[in-house]
């Protein structure tokens, strides 16, 4: 089976950023003028920061990745309305040919605050015009098959009445967003099984997150899931992916934290785990040190084990 690695949001090996941002705050301190110029100058700053990366991905073979969910100041703040999709046509189709030209696998995250089953309706509210974002982002780049990843959210009034929130919320979102939503098993409350289950109800794919999985299950052994979880990708003609990480350190208190690099020997008993499947997958390497643990984690597997590696960051099981 072939298995790629990919990064997220921000290289290491490389003195710039996309994510550079402005807050509601200091938003407020500038003139109505002054305002619009200084999103201007960051979001052209972090379009032509993100060309950057993808460049530099391509000349390292690194196929998959995941934008910043920064990419657009204040994009969901209920009291900035600044027109970003049109502003930045020809910005954002200069990128997504790049991604297209690379063949980069691209995805997103919203950070914690997009809760869509919360008890809270502004957080709902909040949580849609964040999913709306992406949305955007996402179909201006032209990326094929979008995907945007979730967490369950909250677990108010109980598991149970949570999930149902959850499906009840779904359900209301445009079809274009719900197509592309895939959702994350968490390291405290929604687990492995939860989340397969919640899947397979709404028929949107799973992602494996290992960490999370160490850190929140109830004894079961990820070989006898795997199958399943991979299964829930048969229908979007792309590969599944695999959140890893590794925890700061072994303590309860810094378990669940990540670490800078990946343990490696974690990740081969991970890989040996779940050979048999034989199946083609993507693992998106969530580590502080982005790109640089991304290459370490590489150049120990070369050292360690006999996996074929066909380029820099690919290789066969």
């Amino acid at each position: 089976m072939k298995i790629r690695l990919g990064y997220v949001s921000l290289s290491k090996s490389l003195d710039i950023t996309a994510s550079k941002t402005l807050t509601y705050t200091e938003y407020l301190k500038l003139s109505d003028k002054d305002r619009n110029l200084k999103l201007d100058t960051i979001i052209k700053s972090n379009l032509e920061s993100l060309k950057c990366i993808l460049k530099y991905n391509y000349k390292n073979n690194i196929h998959f990745y995941r934008l910043t969910s920064k990419l657009i100041p204040l994009a969901t703040h209920d009291s900035v309305d600044y027109e970003y999709v049109n502003r930045y046509k020809n910005e954002f189709k200069i990128i997504g040919d790049l991604i297209g030209k690379y063949n980069i696998r691209v995805d997103t995250h919203p950070d914690e605050y997009c809760v869509l089953n919360s008890i809270n309706t502004k957080v709902v509210s909040s949580s849609i015009s964040i999913l709306k974002y992406h949305k955007n982002i996402l179909l201006s780049l032209n990326i094929e098959n979008p995907k945007i990843v979730l967490h369950v959210g909250s677990s108010a009034c109980g598991k149970e009445k949570s999930i149902t929130r959850f499906i009840n919320n779904f359900n209301k979102l445009d079809d274009d967003i719900k197509k592309m939503i895939i959702i994350e098993n968490d390291d405290k409350t929604y687990n492995v099984c939860d989340v397969l289950d919640l899947c397979n109800k709404i028929n949107v794919p799973m992602v494996l997150d290992y960490h999370h999985f160490m850190c929140n299950n109830r004894g079961e052994k990820i070989s006898n899931y795997i199958k399943e979880i991979f299964d829930t990708w048969n229908n979007t003609n792309i590969r599944p992916k695999v959140h890893f990480s590794s925890p700061k350190n072994k303590t309860k208190k810094d378990y669940r934290s990540h670490n800078d690099y990946i343990n490696s020997d974690d990740f081969i008993n991970f890989i040996e785990t779940i050979k048999f499947i034989n199946r083609d997958f993507d693992v998106m390497i969530e580590a502080k040190m982005k790109d640089e643990a991304l290459f370490r984690l590489v150049r120990e597997l070369k050292y360690k084990t006999d996996y074929k590696f066909i380029d820099d960051t690919t290789f066969i099981v």
